[in-house]
Parts: C-alpha cells; structure tokens; sequence
C-alpha cells in the first residue's frame, strides 16, 4: 500500500482521543478478492470507517469482530468467502476469499509502534509492519524487504506466520517542460497513481488551462527540484530539450535516489548530453541512469503515444528495476 490513504493516522488519532481503534489489514487472497494484501480498514469505538478490506461486501461483519476485538482487546484471524452475487455487486467477474487480521490499538498493536509508522510515512520513509503470527511480536523495518518495497507488495515470509505490511510514500512524477507530451503525461501518470508536479519558469506553458487541477511551479528547475526533493518513489522526466533548463535539475537527479531519470531527444542529443555529463565529473554508471531518449522503443509517434512509452518504461524500472 502507499500512504495517500490516512488510515494508520485515523486509528492513531481515534485511539488517542479515548475512542477506540482497530486496524483491519488484509493479508492473504485467493481468486477474484475484491482488494489486494495489505488493504487496510481502520474501525473506531463509535463504529465510524476509514478505508476497505473488501470493497463493502463485508465490511459489515469486520466492523462487528472489530468492536468485538477492541473491548476484549484481543487480535482476531478471520477470514470470508466472497460470492459470485456479491463479487457482481462490487464490479468484479467472480467470487474469492480473503484473510483479515483484527488488530485493537493499544491491546494489540502498541501505541508507540503505530505512531512510528505514522511518522515514517510523514517522512515519505518507506517502512514494513512487521507482526509475528505466532509469538505476537510487532516491529518495524526500514530494511531487508528489497523486494517488496519495489513491488509494493505485502504478504507472508515463505513458509512462516510472519506478516509484512509495506508502507511506500506515494509515487511522485516530476515533469520538467510543460510541453504537449507532458499534457498527455501527466493524467496519465495520475491515473496509474502518481503526485505529478510541473515545472516551467514560463507561466504561459505551465498553465492551468493547459494543467487543470495540476501543481505547477514556475521556478527554475534546479531550484524546484531542490525545494520538492528526490527520493526512491520519484520519477523525474526532462522534456525541455534545453540544456539549461535540463542539466541542473539532471545533475541534481543523478545525485539522488530517484528510481527514475528520463530525458527527452534523439540519440545524437543524448549524445551531446552524456558528453556535458562525462564533463562535469560524472562517472559512466551514474549516466548510464538516465533514460534517453526518453521511453520504451515502441514505435511512438505524436505526444500521446510518446507519454504511453515514458509511463510504460518508468513501470518498467519501478517494478523490475534497471
């Protein structure tokens, strides 16, 4: 899961003001389940929700073992055939079964290790809940589940009771040049569930008729690079084809953790681009991080298509990595 959700920070916040709280988190799924391992519903002591477990099918039951599970301060196991008649009613093809686990704050899941998390997400650290099944241990991760963070993929160590939430920070898009291909990018990069942000120092490119509902920055992209920061859920693409629009804000990427550099122009202008890079002291694995000419070779002609080959590739590197 990402943290564009609030619900660790709702069960957090309902369990400090004296109501009560109980996490719901999915952790395993079989067929057609209407939502995917680390799915998370919080439940207060009033029976007020925030998020899913299974799209409302049964949601009602959950919130009764959670109120259950709060007052006797006990974990819960449970788990919930979905029909094919009620999968139909929440929009999917058949029916599947998914695992919950019913964890009261406080009793269960200590208060200082949900504010940790809380924290971490805050911070746009990505950090696992770890919880042993069997012992009842709880802890926190930073590290050591490379691959799940990648992947963004909860679920059980092999062969073992032991359950692992991912928490990511949501994924960012950074878009240098307001030009077409970013017009076409950018709802795009949304829908597969980007934050994009457009930078421009001309305001009439980086408008909000021409970016409705988009946050644009009209600094200098070193600059707003600098202030927006880059970590491993950042994608920064360059669209400008100007070297000093492009280059500092590049030189700041290869500097960072972003999982993705992307920059657009023909091979000779990469070309012309890796020989300022190699000039300015950067060594052949860090330039060999930036992506140019930007996408995957998919025969792309026009702004659209051209924005489905960069988004295809930053998948691409944000799932298999390279």
């Amino acid at each position: 899961m990402d943290t564009g959700d609030t619900i660790p920070e709702q069960a957090l916040a309902w369990h400090r003001d004296g109501t009560g709280a109980v996490l719901a988190t999915v952790t395993e799924t079989w067929g057609s389940a209407p939502r995917r391992v680390g799915a998370q519903l919080a439940i207060s002591g009033a029976g007020e929700i925030e998020g899913s477990v299974s799209g409302g099918c049964v949601e009602g039951a959950v919130i009764v073992e959670a109120l259950e599970a709060l007052e006797a301060g006990e974990v819960r196991e449970l788990e919930f055939g979905v029909s094919d008649g009620d999968a139909f009613a929440v929009g999917l093809a058949c029916g599947g079964t998914i695992r919950i686990l019913v964890e009261p704050v406080g009793a269960v899941l200590p208060e200082d290790l949900l504010a940790g998390l809380c924290a971490a997400r805050a911070a746009r650290q990505a950090v696992a809940y770890v919880v042993d099944l069997d012992s009842g241990a709880r802890w926190l991760d930073r590290e050591g589940h490379d691959a799940r963070f990648r992947m963004d993929r909860s679920g059980y160590e092999e062969d073992s009771r032991v359950f692992v939430a991912v928490h990511n920070p949501p994924l960012r898009l950074i878009v240098v040049g307001a030009v077409h291909i970013a017009q076409a990018l950018v709802p795009m990069a949304r829908i597969a569930g980007y934050d994009p942000v457009v930078i421009d120092p001309r305001e009439t490119f980086a408008s909000e008729a021409r970016f409705p509902g988009t946050r644009l920055l009209h600094d200098w992209p070193d600059a707003a690079v600098a202030a927006l920061g880059l970590d491993a859920r950042t994608a920064l693409v360059l669209l400008t084809h100007d070297p000093k629009l492009d280059d500092p804000a590049l030189e700041m990427a290869l500097r960072s953790d972003c999982f993705y550099i992307g920059a657009l122009g023909s091979g000779r202008t990469h070309g012309k681009r890796v020989t300022r890079l190699e000039e300015a002291g950067f060594a052949e694995a860090q330039i060999a991080r930036v992506h140019g000419p930007v996408g995957l070779d998919i025969g792309a002609s026009g702004p659209a298509e051209i924005a489905v080959s960069i988004l295809a590739q930053m998948t691409q590197v944000l799932r298999k990595g390279g």
